[in-house]
């Protein structure tokens, strides 16, 4: 049995990395369940493979990106979607804003490949 996520640290983050062929975080059920294992596992942050999100998250009238990133927020812990969203930012000019705006925060960041998530960690100064 593949595990589901693994625990990495990326420049003293410890970063809860999920595999791309995991239960789909479709929701405030699986939101908890991540969160769960990183917290089991002391991670400050949780990377999820884009085509592990549910298509619901994206569009955000459902409300469920704002219920997933609420617990994650509620909990402190910090929450990355990498890879390819192209799709879905190009069909939404309102995800296209959300994206943009998440990624000045420190809460929430789209990001294209697991190097960007290194180099956004990577302390400045």
């Amino acid at each position: 049995m593949t595990p589901t996520a693994t625990l990495v640290t990326l420049h003293g983050i410890r970063v809860l990395r999920c595999a791309p062929d995991g239960p789909s975080l479709d929701g405030e059920s699986a939101a908890l369940d991540l969160i769960g294992d990183a917290f089991g596992q002391e991670a400050q942050l949780v990377c999820v493979p884009a085509e592990r999100v549910g298509e619901e998250f994206f569009r955000l009238r459902s409300g469920v990106a704002g219920a997933i990133v609420q617990k994650f927020a509620n909990y402190r812990l910090r929450l990355a979607v990498v890879g390819d969203i192209s799709r879905q930012v190009a069909d939404s000019s309102a995800l296209r804003d959300f994206v943009y705006e998440s990624n000045q925060g420190g809460q929430l960041w789209f990001l294209p490949d697991d190097d960007a998530l290194e180099e956004r960690l990577r302390p400045t100064g």
